[in-house]
């Protein structure tokens, strides 16, 4: 179970050395993509700097006082003094890249090893989803569909979608090659209309 010292806010450009660190966690972090130097890093935290993109940190112990959870990363830089929208250390990051002609979203997430086993990424989910899926006028992103996939063999993600109230649509079958060999897609979804889950939600900086 997740402690109350973790939060969600938005990525910020001083994470890129925690993100290399999640990605040299665990071998299974390749499936998220080479990130094995800092300029690669930097890379990814540019590329969900995007506004076509909301990148969400997953911290441990984000400090209080903090205000960032509608902001996005762009505006990070706008905090008044005295406060810390950077919070504490990146272990994970929840991520949707937003085609906003159609308010759909592409979901996604990892977790750095040694942060696994507390619930953390399907709370972390729950709380993403169940935002971008809001109304703007009540405080959400305005999308209205969420999609998501994992490849058969990798059934933690898939747990992880349920519990952030994606429904199991279908399968894409020998989409990727790999090694030599071809791998099955499970595709889910989310929309606005789906019953929100009961996944408790990690709680965003304020």
């Amino acid at each position: 179970m997740s402690t109350p010292s973790h939060r969600l806010r938005p990525v910020h450009r001083d994470d890129a050395p925690a993100v290399l660190a999640a990605f040299a966690s665990s071998p299974d972090m390749a499936r998220q993509g080479d990130i094995t130097s800092l300029p690669q890093a930097q890379e990814m935290i540019a590329w969900l700097d995007a506004p076509s993109r909301r990148g969400v940190a997953i911290v441990r112990g984000a400090a209080p006082g903090t205000n960032g959870a509608e902001r996005g990363t762009k505006r990070i830089e706008d905090e008044q003094a005295g406060e810390d929208p950077i919070g504490r250390e990146l272990v994970g990051l929840v991520g949707v890249s937003i085609e906003e002609p159609h308010r759909l979203g592409w979901f996604f997430y990892w977790l750095h090893a040694g942060s696994r086993g507390q619930g953390l990424t399907s709370q972390a989910a729950a709380a993403v989803a169940n935002r971008a899926l809001r109304p703007v006028a009540d405080g959400g992103w305005g999308l209205e569909r969420l999609e998501l996939g994992h490849r058969v063999n990798n059934p933690a993600s898939g747990a992880v979608a349920r519990a952030a109230g994606f429904v199991l649509e279908g399968t894409e079958r020998q989409k990727f090659l790999l090694d030599g060999e071809r791998h099955d897609v499970l595709t889910y979804g989310r929309l606005r209309s789906d019953p929100a889950p009961t996944t408790a939600e990690l709680p965003w900086s304020r």
